[in-house]
């Protein structure tokens, strides 16, 4: 097997160009240094090295696996350069998040990393399925999502609940309740995430214990649509107030009523690692509490 070993006694021996010189430059014996020569070229299935004189000169495969074997070893100096620097260079976070995700909720959850001159954060939207196979694969470091993945003694995730959000009914300027929560829904024209989403299954549930039939205006999967939909005049959207919180404080849009038992719940997927990103200990240590609305 070719490993780091040999190059670096063969190539102590192109230096030098006997094998008493390699052996002395390496402080090991001569016998050592031709033995592992002779393993090294039945491995690679070429000479090396042809006598001329009392000299050791490459052959024409020795002068390739010479330009190949400092290659390698620069790449090795500079990895180890790389680790041993790592803490004081700039460091980056990837995160791959939920296509539909609320971008609010994003924004707070990487607040502490932004406008640091030190930290360069890389955001990646995408499905479920693309964001875990990328966070397998090491090329992100965390998935945010609000879609809690299968796990079973197989599974590679680490899930940590970030957050819970309380879910409202959310209507333009000038709207106000009429009626009690069943009157509201079964009066209002609705928006609504798709049936797919857990949001939409916890809010069907409500609808079918108070009896209620809604007339559906429109649905979208896409957060950032629910709220452009709501701000449109079309219905009243069920949607978490941190998606539209800008439109609450400015009085575009205004809180009518906070459904029970409803939430939105946000979890940091991630892998465990032998070297895990220091930054991911900033952002995700804050989970536990609601976010505010």
């Amino acid at each position: 097997m070719l490993n780091l070993h040999h190059l670096r006694l063969f190539r102590a021996v192109a230096r030098e160009g006997t094998l008493t010189g390699a052996a002395r430059a390496l402080n090991i014996s001569q016998s050592a240094v031709s033995t592992q020569i002779k393993a090294l070229e039945a491995s690679l299935g070429h000479d090396l090295f042809e006598r001329r004189g009392r000299n050791l000169a490459l052959t024409e495969a020795g002068r390739i696996a010479l330009d190949h074997a400092d290659e390698i070893f620069r790449a090795a100096d500079h990895l180890t350069a790389t680790l041993k620097r790592a803490e004081g260079q700039r460091r980056v976070l990837r995160v791959g998040a939920l296509a539909t995700l609320s971008r609010n909720f994003q924004l707070q959850f990487l607040a502490p990393l932004l406008g640091r001159d030190d930290v360069e954060v890389v955001l990646r939207s995408g499905t479920q399925g693309s964001l875990l196979r990328a966070l397998e694969a090491l090329a992100i470091d965390v998935v945010l999502t609000n879609l809690q993945p299968a796990r079973d003694a197989a599974s590679p995730y680490l899930v940590t609940r970030l957050a819970e959000q309380e879910v409202s009914l959310v209507g333009p300027a000038g709207s106000s309740p009429r009626g009690d929560l069943a009157e509201v829904l079964a009066q209002e024209a609705l928006i609504l995430p798709t049936p797919e989403t857990a949001l939409r299954a916890g809010f069907d549930a409500l609808l079918d214990r108070i009896g209620v039939v809604p007339r559906i205006a429109a649905e979208a999967d896409d957060m950032a649509m629910l709220r452009l939909l709501a701000r449109s005049g079309a219905g009243v959207a069920v949607i978490p107030p941190i998606v539209v919180q800008d439109e609450l404080a400015n009085g575009t849009l205004v809180e009518l009523l906070r459904l029970p038992e409803i939430t939105e719940v946000f979890f940091a997927v991630t892998i465990r690692r032998r070297f895990p990103n220091p930054l991911l200990g900033e952002v995700i240590d804050r989970r536990g509490g609601k976010l505010a609305g």
